[in-house]
């Protein structure tokens, strides 16, 4: 505890914290995660195969739970989890990385605002 005597002088080295000023809103919505859109396509993957979520989990040697949350990019899943679930639907990791990257191109074009040549 310190002494009376010394609270006079901490109490001028003490700053008022000022509140931080609100962001400004944004126009366009925030860009998807990467982990988003890899879900999406795995999602999109796995129904046009008309396959389960559990079936592909069972073949990609992970838990029904961890795939189902991958689709619905609650995980980031690392590259080697990317591997097992898109060879069980039949995609090479470079096949699912560049659907992703045309999903988020497409994203990003919708999202931009429309600029006009004079």
């Amino acid at each position: 505890m310190s002494s009376p005597a010394a609270e006079p002088a901490d109490r001028d080295n003490v700053f008022a914290l000022r509140p931080r000023p609100a962001a400004p809103p944004r126009s366009t919505p925030p860009a998807p995660l990467w982990r988003e859109a890899v879900g999406r396509e795995l999602r999109e993957e796995r129904r046009r195969s008309g396959r389960t979520l559990s079936d592909v989990a069972g073949a990609a040697g992970i838990s029904l739970p961890y795939l189902s949350e991958i689709e619905r990019g609650r995980k980031e899943p690392s590259s080697e989890i990317l591997e097992a679930v898109g060879g069980a639907l039949g995609l090479e990791l470079v096949d699912l990385t560049a659907r992703v990257t045309r999903s988020l191109a497409r994203e990003r074009a919708t999202r931009s605002p429309l600029c006009l040549a004079a």
